[in-house]
């Protein structure tokens, strides 16, 4: 169902005035008119009503968010809806759903407290509408100036006397929003205020209860992990000063040199081992991540330069088709992620082999491949890679944290980190970014 509360009731209804017309189809006209404005209210609470059975039957926070975002267009008769929530310390707002604008913007597009036509309505609790948004001092322009909408909507969502978003409607052609049609956008933002605020607590409770069981399974991985990573290097350790011991006592003369060595040896390794795992219990920032426009080039070379001692028997390049390359991402927490990225490929590319960079963009995402020469990743094992303290042998290259760290720090940046393939043999890794709009 469609209604556009634009309409005197709600169909089309006439425009004429009654004070034109006379005689009897002067009360003709007054009665029709009496009867538009209860037509229209009960068009509407019919519309409101469709709504609050629609959002109640997601099953998904996602579908939720496409519920509200349409039928709130469709209402509005407008050709985009978006939805900012405000953020759960109350300084700003960002994007949760649209259906006009890109979606990559979803979950990244936030406007302070007060900052443009959506800030301010959140600040203010009153609804705003603005014919041209182009001329409107007050409007924040997030995706570039070359977005087609002139005119705009926007009304707060309250709950409990609380402001948990705001709610824009956007159309193409130049149009005045009537009261009428203001006043019935504020109701099904009321009605979906609540809906909003109790599916959005749910899914940070679920979070919460994945984030718990998730700790829960790297704890009991660690202590696996610990016990088999130091118990073999304990035990030698243990067996060389045992014989040291019983030689000494017998009056033999042991090889005492090379057994201090190899017990000097199996300590590098206990230490090695231990720095791993601290290793692994830092590599996840904490806090607010602060992420903006970045150029992918300069990160990259800049990391090259820094770890190119490292890499002092392989051949380490960058290239990149497009300068500069800009993407939507934290500069501290990329050159971390390039470093778990190169010193793996380091572990595993031959000696005197090529560790190549490369870049590109493909539509609205900023890509970056990090490759190696090595013997490659069986198929069965591109997933697992990922997984914390996995390994492909047993042989002591680190603990198994690196990849494992490198996609999440990607994942925290709003992209992602894959594996493919390098023909004719070898390993690339894949990090996917939002791209800045122009880069």
């Amino acid at each position: 169902m469609s209604f556009d509360p634009r309409s005197s009731n709600g169909r089309g209804g006439s425009s004429q005035s009654p004070a034109r017309s006379g005689g009897a189809a002067s009360a003709g006209t007054v009665s029709s008119a009496t009867a538009a404005g209860p037509r229209r209210r009960l068009d509407e609470l019919t519309f409101l009503a469709l709504v609050a059975r629609l959002a109640a039957s997601t099953r998904t926070w996602d579908e939720l968010m496409v519920i509200i975002v349409d039928r709130a267009r469709d209402a509005a008769r407008a050709d985009v809806c978006s939805l900012y929530l405000m953020d759960r310390d109350g300084t700003g707002l960002t994007m949760a759903a649209t259906n006009g604008l890109a979606t990559g913007w979803i979950g990244r597009a936030r406007l302070p407290l007060g900052v443009g036509i959506t800030g301010i309505v959140a600040q203010t609790r009153r609804p705003i509408v603005s014919a041209d948004i182009r001329r409107d001092p007050r409007f924040a322009w997030i995706t570039g100036r070359d977005q087609p909408h002139t005119s705009m909507c926007s009304v707060p969502l309250i709950w409990n006397d609380q402001v948990v978003g705001v709610l824009n409607v956007q159309t193409l052609h130049r149009r005045r929003f009537s009261a009428g049609s203001v006043r019935f956008l504020e109701a099904l933002a009321g009605l979906l205020a609540g809906m909003i605020e109790k599916g959005r607590l749910q899914r940070e409770a679920e979070a919460q209860v994945e984030s718990l069981r998730a700790i829960d399974e790297a704890r009991a991985n660690l202590v696996a992990v610990v016990t088999h990573a130091l118990r073999t290097p304990l035990a030698v350790v243990r067996a060389y000063v045992e014989l040291l011991g019983g030689r000494a006592q017998a009056g033999e003369q042991p090889d005492a040199q090379a057994w201090e060595l190899a017990a000097l040896d199996q300590v590098d390794r206990l230490d090695t081992t231990i720095d791993s795992i601290l290793e692994s219990l830092r590599v996840f920032p904490s806090g607010v991540i602060e992420l903006g426009p970045i150029d992918l080039v300069t990160i990259v070379e800049e990391t090259a330069r820094e770890l190119a001692p490292l890499f002092r028997r392989h051949r380490l390049a960058a290239d990149f088709v497009a300068r500069p390359l800009r993407a939507y991402a934290s500069a501290e927490l990329l050159r971390r992620l390039l470093g778990y990225l190169l010193e793996n490929a380091s572990k595993y590319a031959p000696l005197g082999g090529r560790i190549d960079m490369y870049g590109w963009r493909a539509g609205d995402r900023a890509l970056l491949a990090v490759t190696d020469d090595g013997p490659g990743i069986p198929t069965e094992w591109r997933d697992r890679i990922f997984e914390p303290f996995v390994r492909l042998d047993d042989s002591p290259r680190g603990a198994g944290i690196g990849l494992f760290a490198a996609r999440h720090l990607a994942r925290s940046m709003g992209g992602d980190l894959r594996v493919e393939p390098r023909q004719p043999a070898g390993t690339q890794f894949v990090l996917e970014l939002a791209a800045m709009p122009g880069a």
